[in-house]
């Protein structure tokens, strides 16, 4: 049975959307961007400000939101569907601080399939904390997985020099050009 590791933020639900546009926009009513502008992770310099205010913004709305966060209609029903066919695994970079949410949100959420959670923890400015992995990539090069689900590039990279096969969830900030659907099906025909 192979062991699928899935990203939860931007991949399980839309974090960076419903941050973008249910928080940054209601406190920046003067930024003229839409979520699909966000061509880079992450999006500070296009926001016009410093990435540890970016961050800060990131983290509050995390704190105060991240339980009323819907999955993905899309990849619940495949979970619905197929997620008995496979292993599966949260792995996330989140800070620290955020991480209890992730967590319970990804066991209640997605539970009957993902049954452990992950983190690289995502640093920040006065949280210092023993470092294990500083990548995905690192964390599967002694863990096992056979494909991971992920938005970043970097993560997919990261992961293939590890051996495990990369499928890249479409988002405004990066390459992927597949609709969710036709990301899905790309999980499913290889674990058919």
């Amino acid at each position: 049975m192979l062991t699928i590791a899935w990203d939860i933020d931007d991949v399980l639900n839309e974090l960076m959307k419903e941050w973008f546009e249910k928080g940054w926009n209601v406190k920046h009513p003067e930024c003229k961007l839409d979520y699909e502008d966000l061509t880079k992770n992450p999006p500070h310099e296009l926001l016009g400000v410093k990435k540890e205010e970016y961050l800060a913004s990131l983290d509050e709305f995390r704190l105060n939101n991240f339980s009323a966060l819907k999955p993905i209609p899309e990849v619940m029903d495949w979970f619905l569907k197929y997620g008995d066919k496979c292993r599966h695994i949260a792995l996330t970079s989140t800070p620290l601080t955020t991480a209890p949410l992730s967590a319970e949100w990804v066991i209640r959420n997605y539970g009957k399939w993902i049954r452990t959670f992950h983190f690289i923890p995502s640093p920040r400015d006065g949280i210092i904390i023993p470092e294990y992995d500083k990548t995905k990539g690192e964390y599967l090069a002694h863990n096992k997985a056979d494909i991971i689900v992920e938005d970043s590039e970097e993560n997919i990279i990261s992961a293939e020099k590890a051996g495990v096969k990369g499928v890249l969830f479409a988002r405004p900030w990066n390459s992927g050009k597949n609709s969710i659907e036709e990301t899905l099906y790309e999980i499913s025909n290889k674990i058919f």
